[in-house]
C-alpha cells in the first residue's frame, strides 16, 4: 500500500493552514497515495500551550465543516484520509478526535484520544475529555486501521489491543516537540525515545507503524515559555521496526511510502508473540499499581 504523510508547519491563520493542507493532500495524492495521514490538530497551531476558555471556540462537531471539506477531497482524489480534529461533542464536552474519511467521502470511523497529557505547554486535560471508545480498529477500503492519537503512542496496551482487534497497521497523528529549557542532549534523547517506543509496538505486534508529527516553532501566547519547537521526524516503519522512511526534524514534507502489507503475516510466523501470550497471567494489568 502506498501511504502518504503530510508533515507541515502551522500558522496562526486557520484559513491559511487549511489551504496549505489541501495543496499538500493533492500533492501526495498525485504521487499515488492510497492512504493519507495528517498530523494531530492540523487545522490550527497547537493551542494547548495555555489554558484559555475562548479557545473552545475552535472546536467543531463531527460530522461538521472539516469532515465535509476533507470528505470532498477524499472523494475527489479517491484516497482514505486520517484527520485529527478538536471535537465539540456537547456543551462543556470536548475531545481530541481522529476521524478516518473513506475514499467515497464518508466517515469510516473515529478514535477519541484515550490518554490525555498535562505537562507544561501541553495542558490538554483543560481541553479534552478522555476518549470513551476504547481501542478498536477502523475498517476501510484499504484495511483495518489501528488509529490512536499522540500521547496514546507511548502505551503498549493500546497498540496490543488494536492488534488483537485485527488492525493491519498502527497509525498515530502527533504533535510533540522540544521544551526550550532542555539541553540539546536531552532533546535528542526524547525524540529518539519517541521513535523507539513506537518501533517497539511494531515489533511486539508484527505490524507497520505510521507516525505523523507537526514541525516548526510555535510561540507560547502567554509568553511564559519560549514556545514549542516541534521536532517533525515523522516516520513509517515495518513490522520488525525497520525504517521505511524518516522525515526531517525541521522541514515540511509530503512523502509517499510503499509498505508491503503482506509482510506482517510472515513476520508473525517467525515471531509468534500473539501465540505465546500468557493471557491467564496478566490480571495485574487491570490494576493501577501492584503492591
Amino acid at each position: 500500500m502506498k501511504i502518504g504523510i503530510v508533515q507541515q508547519s502551522c500558522s496562526s491563520d486557520k484559513a491559511v493552514n487549511l489551504c496549505k493542507l489541501e495543496r499538500n493532500i493533492r500533492e501526495v495524492a498525485r504521487k499515488g497515495a492510497e492512504l493519507l495521514v495528517l498530523q494531530e490538530l492540523h487545522n490550527t497551531q497547537y493551542f494547548c500551550q495555555t489554558e484559555n476558555v475562548d479557545l473552545f471556540d475552535l472546536a467543531e462537531s463531527i460530522p461538521g465543516p472539516s469532515t465535509e471539506q476533507f470528505g470532498q477531497l477524499a472523494k475527489e482524489l479517491g484516497v482514505v484520509i486520517v484527520t485529527s480534529l478538536f471535537e465539540r461533542r456537547a456543551a462543556g464536552l470536548y475531545h481530541n478526535t481522529a476521524v478516518v474519511i473513506e475514499r467515497d467521502g464518508t466517515i469510516a470511523g473515529i478514535h477519541r484520544k484515550m490518554h490525555i497529557p498535562d505537562d507544561p505547554a501541553y495542558y490538554e486535560k483543560f481541553y479534552f475529555t478522555p476518549g470513551d471508545l476504547g481501542f478498536h480498529p477502523i475498517q476501510t477500503s484499504v484495511g483495518k486501521l489501528g488509529v490512536q492519537v499522540c500521547w496514546d503512542q507511548w502505551y503498549p496496551e493500546g497498540a496490543r489491543l488494536m492488534a488483537l482487534g485485527g488492525a493491519d497497521i498502527l497509525i498515530y497523528p502527533t504533535a510533540i516537540g522540544f521544551e526550550s529549557s532542555d539541553t540539546p542532549d536531552e532533546q535528542q534523547r526524547q525524540r529518539e525515545a519517541w521513535q523507539t517506543v513506537q518501533r517497539g509496538h511494531a515489533v511486539a505486534n508484527g505490524l507497520p507503524v505510521v507516525a505523523v508529527n507537526r514541525v516548526g516553532h510555535e510561540p507560547d501566547p502567554s509568553g511564559q515559555t519560549r514556545g514549542i519547537q516541534f521536532w517533525g521526524s515523522s516516520f513509517v516503519c515495518g513490522p520488525q521496526g525497520e525504517w521505511l522512511y524518516r522525515a526531517s526534524d525541521k522541514d515540511d514534507e509530503n512523502v509517499v511510502v510503499d509498505v508491503d502489507m503482506q509482510r506482517s503475516e510472515q513476520v508473525r510466523r517467525w515471531w509468534p508473540f500473539l501465540r505465546d501470550r500468557r493471557i491467564e497471567a496478566y490480571d495485574g494489568l487491570l490494576k493501577r499499581f501492584m503492591d
